[in-house]
């Protein structure tokens, strides 16, 4: 089983920076797409950004788009999620997926996954 593991969640103010982190233990880590998604409370988990094998093409969700830069570091199995200037409706738990099934293109939709790491939280105050 393939493990994913996200770090770097915090408690923020609207208009500050985070960078999120996830690593993966996976010896094809650098062959797949990846991406994020996040969980707002008491709502459906939703795409945020993705990344193709190399890292030459990247993905966000309307919401994000110009605020997050998702990019990768193929020689140390991981991936990252630049968030600036947050706000409050960026409050979730952010997932990162790994998707062998995609030809390294990006990943598929939430409900296409079983595994899930831990996520780490987020949580942006106004």
């Amino acid at each position: 089983q393939v493990e994913l593991v996200e770090s770097g969640g915090g408690l923020l103010q609207s208009g500050e920076s985070l960078r999120l982190s996830c690593a993966v233990s996976s010896r094809t880590a650098a062959t797949v797409g990846m991406g994020w998604f996040r969980q707002p409370s008491g709502k459906e988990r939703e795409f945020v950004a993705s990344i193709n094998w190399d890292g030459s093409r990247t993905y966000y969700a309307d919401s994000v788009k110009g605020r997050f830069t998702i990019s990768r570091d193929n020689a140390l199995q991981t991936m990252y999620l630049q968030m600036d200037r947050l706000e409050p409706e960026d409050t979730a738990v952010y997932y990162c997926q790994r998707d062998p099934l995609t030809n390294g293109v990006g990943i598929r939709g939430p409900k296409e996954y079983h595994y899930w790491g831990r996520g780490t939280q987020v949580t942006v105050s106004s």
